[in-house]
């Protein structure tokens, strides 16, 4: 049976969701705080804003999985 090993470690997918959510949210405040700017912009802010804290969420997830040892 041919193994495969999964070349990303839960290191890896902590930081990638750290560094998401950041970028997410501060899009997100700043679309919020300036509507001047956030009426030319074609996004679903609500939907940016989701994407953000789920993006938090996995993050706060990994960082458990981690302390606990599960992985």
């Amino acid at each position: 049976m041919i193994s495969i090993i999964f070349p990303l470690s839960l290191s890896d997918i902590s930081l990638w969701l750290a560094v998401t959510a950041i970028i997410l949210l501060t899009t997100s405040e700043l679309l919020y705080s300036s509507p001047e700017y956030s009426a030319r912009i074609a996004v679903d802010k609500q939907f940016l804003r989701m994407a953000a804290i789920g993006c938090g969420l996995a993050f706060f997830v990994t960082v458990v999985m981690r302390i606990m040892g599960v992985l």
